[in-house]
């Protein structure tokens, strides 16, 4: 096998089915040197099985010996890859084949020393397929308000999702992923990159990647309590601007928090943005639209709203991939 170019991370645990598709798709790439580093989070030997089936020298498997979650079993990829650069695929996310060929050429021209490529991607609902996020940085724009701030009342202007990721693997062994936090993984790991020299976030404005957000179906980092997001928000906060932190603490935080119902929680979460951070009208208006509308509604409408602009001239899904 050649020197890969690209190592592919997917962490995975008792979805055989799911992750050789994530597998397969990463094998179709136009770029070819790569490896497929699956990371089995525990003990799973029908996923062991499923994988030896594939028959590609270029995959290869470490079946660890007890759970540790998502971020590390990510960290653990990123430990034993060989190539210089690390791109993450969750396990029942899909790439587009063009995906690791084109971020390489996208890093390759960016002139970043350490470049994070990122890329828009197809997100596939029960309901919809939406193109996220709906755009990409604006020259000079604060990363941490491109990643927070809603220019509307649904998420999306700004994203970042693992399988869009690819970083070269010095940096990613200098920054790991926050082992044990459950939630806002990949924000969290960018944020702290982008504290490091020479280290910035680029997009490929192209949808790259498939994610299947089924909320019916668990994932590695699917739950957590609020109380560690909001724990995460205090110790995040010298990374974002006060715009940023009030966006984060009233939409991300506060959808997760909306679910204890608590007035006391409503109102501490209020002033945690009020005190440090720069609330917008639309952080208000958000904040009041999470605590007041469960989120399998919410989710209903953003989608219907969403898919019908869309359909007024954005890119489809090619019908390879459908």
């Amino acid at each position: 096998m050649q020197t890969p170019v690209v190592s592919v991370v997917i962490p995975t645990r008792n979805r055989p089915e799911l992750v050789v598709r994530a597998v397969r798709s990463a094998l179709a790439q136009t770029l070819q040197e790569i490896e497929v580093v699956v990371i089995i989070d525990g003990p799973d030997a029908a996923t062991v099985a499923a994988l030896g089936e594939i028959g590609d020298e270029r995959v290869r498997w470490v079946e660890r010996e007890t759970s540790g979650g998502a971020p590390a079993a990510r960290n653990h990829g990123v430990d034993v890859a060989i190539a210089e650069w690390v791109a993450f695929l969750d396990d029942d996310d899909e790439w587009l084949p063009e995906k690791l060929e084109t971020q390489l050429t996208r890093a390759k021209a960016s002139g970043v020393p350490l470049p994070i490529v990122g890329s828009r991607l197809y997100m596939r609902t029960p309901r919809a397929e939406l193109i996220m996020p709906r755009r990409v940085p604006a020259p000079g724009e604060p990363i941490s308000e491109y990643l927070a701030v809603r220019h509307g009342l649904f998420h999306g202007d700004g994203f970042i999702q693992t399988s869009t990721i690819m970083a070269p693997t010095a940096l990613l062994r200098k920054v790991p992923f926050a082992d044990g936090l459950r939630r806002l993984q990949e924000l969290d790991w960018t944020l702290r990159s982008l504290q490091e020299d020479g280290v910035d976030l680029i997009y490929a404005e192209e949808p790259l990647v498939i994610w299947y957000a089924d909320e019916n179906r668990p994932r590695i980092s699917f739950d957590a309590p609020w109380k560690q997001s909001l724990d995460w928000l205090r110790e995040t906060r010298p990374r974002v601007t006060p715009r940023a932190y009030a966006a984060l603490a009233m939409s991300v935080v506060g959808s997760m928090a909306a679910a204890s119902r608590s007035p006391r929680v409503f109102f501490d979460l209020l002033g945690e943005a009020r005190r440090h951070g720069k609330p917008s009208v639309t952080d208000y208006v958000t904040f009041l639209q999470v605590w007041l509308v469960p989120a399998g509604p919410r989710r209903v409408v953003r989608d219907f709203f969403l898919s019908r602009s869309r359909r007024k001239g954005k890119k489809q899904l090619p019908a390879s991939a459908r």
